[in-house]
């Protein structure tokens, strides 16, 4: 078994949607060739079940994640850190790299509401893992 290529973080303040559904989509979309983490500022007691729900329309069942505490360890160990809406929570560690994605937060939305997120969640992580296999090749 080979490591992974890289690592990635998503974060946000709750770890209950957006995070969670882009970490679902990466660990579908490349499998162990990237090491994926999520973690949140402010993690809430369980993932949005609106985000668990767009993500099975999708095929993908996140139902078994559970938001997790962003510590710095979790930083230093990926090379890539996404944020969506921390702000200033997420330290920064140099020879990182830092993308923050703007994204609608689906918390106390329904599922309705919710697909549209869960979409452009999907293209940006489809994006992010043609980036990578673009260095890998470099």
């Amino acid at each position: 078994m080979t490591a992974p290529v890289a690592s990635v973080l998503f974060v946000c303040v709750h770890n209950a949607g957006r995070s969670q559904m882009a970490a679902g989509f990466l660990s579908h979309l490349a499998g162990d060739r990237i090491e994926v983490r999520s973690a949140g500022s402010l993690p809430a007691e369980q993932v949005n079940p609106a985000a668990v729900e767009a993500m099975k329309e999708a095929g993908i069942d996140i139902s078994d994640q559970s938001p997790k505490v962003l510590t710095p360890e979790a930083v230093q160990a990926s090379d890539y850190v996404i944020t969506m809406g921390c702000g200033d929570a997420c330290p920064i560690f140099p020879g990182k790299k830092y993308l923050d994605w703007a994204l609608d937060d689906p918390a106390g939305k329904g599922v309705e509401a919710v697909r549209p997120i869960r979409d452009e969640i999907k293209a940006r992580v489809q994006a992010l893992v043609t980036e990578i296999d673009i260095r890998q090749e470099s």
